[in-house]
């Protein structure tokens, strides 16, 4: 059973938007999302959090697929929809509820990295 993403279009109107979000770290968003039939929710997005060297330290996309669960004689799964903790997280599965769903759960890992890196400075 399919159900309509009533999220979908709001998520969409996103695309190409930059946001700065902390100007004294350097933090900045970056919204890339199009529909696309080659993904099961009909989008390609990718949602990421910048800092000032442009560096992605944190973001949520379906641009590439990953492996992961992998034991000693177990074939690794794969998956499109994952997100990546930090600059050097491969990516780890997210499960993909809807687009709406999706932003809360992005901006919510903002808060907290932005918590984190407040604390640190």
């Amino acid at each position: 059973m399919n159900t309509i993403d009533h999220t979908l279009e709001n998520l969409l109107e996103l695309n190409g938007e930059r946001i700065i979000i902390d100007e004294s770290l350097g933090l900045w968003v970056k919204f890339e999302v199009i529909k696309t039939q080659s993904r099961q929710q009909g989008i390609k997005y990718s949602l990421t959090l910048h800092d000032k060297s442009n560096n992605r330290i944190l973001g949520f996309d379906n641009s590439h697929e990953i492996k992961y669960g992998a034991k000693k004689g177990v074939s690794p799964e794969r998956t499109f929809d994952h997100w990546h903790f930090d600059e050097k997280d491969q990516g780890r599965p997210y499960n993909y509820v809807n687009a709406g769903q999706l932003l809360e759960d992005f901006w919510n890992e903002v808060d907290k990295r932005l918590v984190s890196l407040k604390e640190s400075k």
